[in-house]
């Protein structure tokens, strides 16, 4: 099975979906359709960047296309997300499979009107796309019911267990038929998704194309040891050797990233942000002039982490490491979309060993060292690009650090201050 025209889809969504440009199924997509077009409940687990979307969407739309017309203010197909910004993809990749035909698809996310939301579901919605917070909100006002909902997908459903919304995820399914069919997809696989399987899944068909928590083959990973102190000056003397390509920086605060985009753009480089204290809005005009290469540098909380689907991103600073391991997954998966390359690039300060340890632990593998000596308690291979050492290592980020392996003894490092103190 290597075209979609083999794989039971309408004749007029193939067609469609060559205008698209899409000829070819990913891997999740060759697994997962057929389990779903034959009605079967499905747990997805692939790489971020492989297509998860249409490998729920395409099913989805085939099936609830001969449903008829829905009821007034109920739902044929709900996709349940953990960000506005991952909703809101979803939503733009479904209304872009449905165009031309008579479905309707929205999405109803926090940080916009509600008024206006309850009033795009008066007379119902094919496929809607939504936050648990929000929906659980229109639920309380009536304003959508959910007892004809055939269909229940939940994306990045990791992160759904990560933001502690497994709460409301129990709220939302009482709302729901018994007699569905769910669908549930994920990059990673924490131990809480056995159980959030079984709670919400009838015997699914599992498909997985890649170990979970494997980072996409095509992703050139590297990290920096470093002083904390020195991590901006670092990090824009990176981004200057690429100014013409897009980057993507993760810190771990909002404080901290709002203060880093300030910083890059006092330095000259076109940077914007986006985290929890931007309003929708102003996050949604981050992205597109970021998706449009107005802005060159967007820097992020990890609510950019899943969602964010702009093939052209080259590069993924970790300037802050994750404090969650499979979040560092889902951040450098941003970049090698669609069968492009990347790289992705951690800094890693003394305080911050726990953190990668952990995430090398997810991966599987140690990731190579561009520069600096590894912290005390880190076992790491040699650099493997003979990066140099002028920053990070044992004496506290200045040059001529002992490097791993030359039989010098390397003193512990300080450790810093709180987590919440780590951004820039």
């Amino acid at each position: 099975m290597t075209n979609f025209t083999t794989m039971g889809l309408p004749k007029s969504l193939v067609t469609r979906l060559t205008e698209m440009g899409l000829t070819e199924p990913t891997p999740i997509q060759v697994g997962a359709i057929p389990f779903a077009l034959a009605g079967r409940d499905v747990m997805g687990l692939a790489q971020t960047g492989t297509g998860k979307t249409a490998a729920f969407g395409l099913p989805l739309v085939a099936q609830i296309s001969g449903l008829g017309r829905p009821a007034p203010k109920s739902v044929r197909g709900l996709v349940l997300a953990p960000t506005r910004e991952l909703a809101t993809q979803i939503a733009e990749t479904l209304k872009a499979l449905t165009l031309g035909s008579p479905l309707k698809t929205t999405v109803v996310v926090g940080g916009q009107s509600i008024n206006a939301q309850s009033k795009r579901l008066e007379k119902g919605i094919d496929l809607l796309v939504a936050t648990p917070g929000r929906l659980i909100d229109l639920i309380d006002r009536r304003a959508v019911r959910l007892d004809e909902c055939s269909f229940l997908v939940l994306d990045e459903a990791d992160q759904m267990l990560d933001m502690g919304f497994i709460h409301a995820l129990r709220q939302i399914s009482r709302h729901l038929p018994a007699k569905r069919q769910t669908m549930l997809f994920s990059a990673t696989m924490p131990k809480l998704m056995e159980e959030l399987s079984r709670e919400y899944l009838n015997d699914p068909e599992k498909v997985q194309v890649s170990p979970p928590g494997k980072a996409a083959d095509k992703i050139e990973q590297s990290v920096h040891f470093i002083a904390k102190a020195e991590k901006s000056k670092l990090l824009i003397e990176l981004l200057d050797a690429h100014r013409d390509e897009l980057a993507l920086v993760f810190g771990r605060t909002k404080h901290g990233a709002e203060k880093l985009m300030k910083s890059l753009e006092k330095a000259g480089f076109a940077a914007a942000s986006i985290h929890g204290n931007k309003s929708q809005g102003q996050r949604d005009r981050a992205l597109k002039a970021f998706r449009e290469g107005q802005v060159r540098v967007l820097v992020a909380t990890d609510v950019a982490a899943r969602g964010l689907d702009i093939p052209a991103v080259r590069h993924v600073y970790n300037f802050d490491l994750p404090n969650v391991p499979e979040n560092y997954v889902h951040r450098i998966g941003r970049t090698a979309r669609a069968g492009r390359e990347g790289a992705a690039i951690a800094f890693c300060a003394p305080d911050e060993i726990g953190e990668l340890k952990a995430i090398q632990k997810v991966l599987k593998m140690s990731i190579p060292v561009a520069s600096g000596t590894a912290w005390a308690g880190l076992d790491t291979p040699d650099r493997s690009g003979g990066g140099n050492q002028r920053r990070g290592g044992g004496n506290g980020g200045k040059p001529g650090g002992a490097k791993p392996g030359n039989g010098n003894r390397r003193r512990r490092p300080a450790r810093g201050g709180s987590s919440s103190a780590r951004a820039a």
